[in-house]
């Protein structure tokens, strides 16, 4: 049985909306816990009406950012993996990186390398992805209590500084995923690669200064809309 087969199998699509079932039930939950406390607090129940209404609305542009995510990364890692990862996860650069991981320790550039084609290259790929959700699981199941001081010691009160080295540990840890597919060790540069990355950045660069201002909701589906134009730049030049 080959790779696309084996990563699109009925029981893997049985097994990953077993968690989409449990996710709906949690939401479902939610909703009806916030009912009972609205009748409780006597507020008018016009108020969260309108505020589940507007958070519907607004998560339509996200959701859709992760769904044009989800469709690249079908192809790679099946689409049960993709669907349920970005179902529950819903950080589509977060999932795309976790697998990139999985991929590059089994010897592999990235996951559009033709060499990525191994059953036990998917079941690495996949455990990477399991392994960074479990790891979100954990460190906030034991450690959110102690965050709010941790995150004042580092920051020393200033909240500017904090979040410019939260931004700057997400640009180094994505630049090092990126310039594997940029320079790779056993082929030098990679053209495509490197037109995809400029086409990218650049991008986002002129979707967030020209664009968003003038249309703030196209924030949402800046990332997808940089990938596509990467992956158009990569296919025309490489």
């Amino acid at each position: 049985m080959d790779f696309t087969t084996v990563s699109n199998l009925p029981i893997f699509w049985a097994l990953a909306g077993v968690t989409i079932v449990i996710s709906a039930l949690q939401a479902y939950f939610y909703i009806r816990e916030a009912n009972i406390a609205t009748r409780e607090c006597n507020i008018n129940p016009e108020i969260p009406k309108q505020a589940f209404r507007i958070g519907l609305i607004s998560a339509i542009g996200p959701a859709l950012g992760v769904f044009i995510v989800m469709v690249g990364l079908m192809a790679a890692i099946g689409g049960p993996m993709a669907w349920l990862r970005l179902s529950i996860i819903g950080a589509a650069p977060t999932e795309l990186a976790a697998a990139t991981c999985g991929a590059q320790a089994c010897g592999m550039d990235n996951l559009a390398d033709p060499r990525f084609n191994e059953l036990w290259m998917l079941a690495v790929a996949w455990f990477g992805m399991a392994l960074n959700g479990a790891g979100w699981l954990v460190f906030t199941g034991l450690f959110t209590p102690g965050l709010e001081k941790l995150r004042d010691k580092l920051s020393g009160g200033d909240t500017s500084w904090l979040a410019a080295m939260s931004a700057a540990c997400s640009i180094g840890i994505f630049a090092y995923l990126n310039a594997n597919n940029i320079i790779t060790k056993t082929r030098g540069i990679n053209i495509g690669g490197t037109w995809a990355a400029l086409g990218g950045a650049v991008s986002m660069m002129i979707i967030g200064r020209v664009f968003v201002p003038k249309c703030p909701k196209l924030a949402e589906y800046s990332l997808g809309i940089a990938m596509i134009i990467g992956i158009a730049l990569a296919l025309m030049f490489a």
